[in-house]
């Protein structure tokens, strides 16, 4: 066990009328002229971002609406936002949405304060020293950007997706009503509980082993996620489910599940790369690459997968042979994410197989040109890189 530090701050106001009290807490944390930052049709067909500004008006707290953010959200939308905040003289950001929309505006916040381009905290040029109260009304239980002190950007030119983490970043309330995500797509869903999943594995795939009270934590967590997942694909309107799901999405992502245990993160890493050129659902990304990696790094350390195979994915364990109990583990998983629609290799998620020079180029953006490495629980170079974007392909 590591020596470690948990901070989550972030107020959570959770419940069915959650979002009433919206502009109650942006008062509350300061805010006078407020940012308003979003998705596109869905915000706006469920009725919510009309009510959230509804909220605002009556608080008297006046905004600025911003549209438009994608999955994989872009360095231009952020550029676009910086400058509006600048040209309005906005004092807070309310992300209404998922990952997405939520990273988006955390980008924004460093940005307004910031003289150079946000995106020298992204390359590592850079280290922010200051930024904007953000909050969240989340519509989408996925990522746990909600909680987290991190988020993803998409550079464009070039194709880069890349990660910051500061602790300043982390929002300074979170609204979250699971029926908000009733009318969720079933892929959405889908992709969602993946990511939720793969937080909680990024953390327990650890040589850190251990620290019992994290990892029952995190085994309860994945439990609870998979059965809710066939919940509400089959009843989309279950609202305990929903709520499930929505909650584990924040302790998935807050460092609760890697409390005394050093993460991994190399899927997450590679999977970047892959969303970064193929544009592909972060989520079903990750459900393409997590079996490659597992079974490229499970002898590292067979006890902890044939712990997750027994605790997590109800396999019997086979005292006979622990690596076939890892690898049975390995395939449950797989055979999961395949009965919630989700790929298991790459040519499932983009119609065809990865040529040798995409994986060529994906390993060379993830390693830095070689210059760096991935992972923990197995150090990963260039070269073991593009052995698992060959395995996955």
């Amino acid at each position: 066990m590591k020596d470690f530090i948990y901070y989550a701050p972030t107020k959570v106001v959770f419940g069915a009328e959650a979002e009433e009290q919206t502009g109650t807490l942006v008062k509350q944390f300061g805010g006078t002229k407020v940012l308003v930052h979003y998705g596109g049709w869905s915000a706006e067909r469920s009725g919510l971002l009309d009510k959230v500004c509804n909220l605002l008006q009556a608080a008297g707290l006046p905004y600025v609406k911003l549209g438009g953010v994608k999955p994989n959200p872009r360095l231009s939308k952020v550029h676009e936002g910086i400058d509006l905040c600048r040209r309005e003289k906005i004092d807070f950001i309310l992300a209404v949405g998922g990952g997405s929309v939520i990273d988006s505006s955390k980008a924004i916040a460093w940005g307004v304060p910031y003289d150079g381009d946000v995106w020298d905290f992204y390359s590592g040029k850079a280290e922010a020293v200051a930024c904007l109260p953000v909050a969240a009304v989340l519509t989408i239980p996925a990522a746990g950007s909600e909680m987290s002190d991190s988020s993803v950007i998409t550079n464009e030119n070039g194709g880069f997706k890349k990660s910051y983490a500061h602790e300043m970043m982390r929002c300074k309330f979170a609204i979250m009503n699971p029926v908000r995500t009733y009318t969720l797509p079933a892929y959405q869903t889908a992709c969602g509980v993946t990511d939720i999943i793969m937080h909680t594995m990024e953390r327990y795939f650890s040589h850190d082993d251990d620290m019992t009270v994290t990892d029952a934590l995190a085994e309860s967590l994945m439990r609870t996620v998979k059965d809710s997942a066939f919940e509400v694909l089959k009843t989309p309107d279950n609202y305990r489910h929903r709520a499930q799901i929505m909650w584990a999405g924040s302790l998935a992502h807050n460092d609760l599940t890697g409390c005394g245990t050093t993460g991994d993160w190399a899927t997450h890493q590679l999977e970047h790369e892959l969303s970064g050129m193929f544009d592909v659902a972060h989520g079903a990304g990750l459900a393409a690459l997590w079996g490659s990696w597992a079974r490229y790094v499970y002898k590292e350390n067979v006890s902890r997968f044939v712990r997750f195979a027994v605790n997590v994915m109800g396999v019997t364990n086979d005292f006979t042979s622990a690596e076939r109990t890892a690898l049975q583990g390995i395939e449950a998983m797989e055979r999961f994410y395949r009965a919630i629609g989700m790929p298991t290799n790459i040519r499932e998620l983009i119609g065809r197989e990865l040529t040798e020079e995409e994986i060529v180029e994906m390993a060379e953006k993830c390693s830095n040109k070689g210059t760096e490495t991935v992972g923990s629980f197995k150090v990963l170079h260039r070269g073991d890189m593009e052995n698992i974007y060959r395995m996955a392909k």
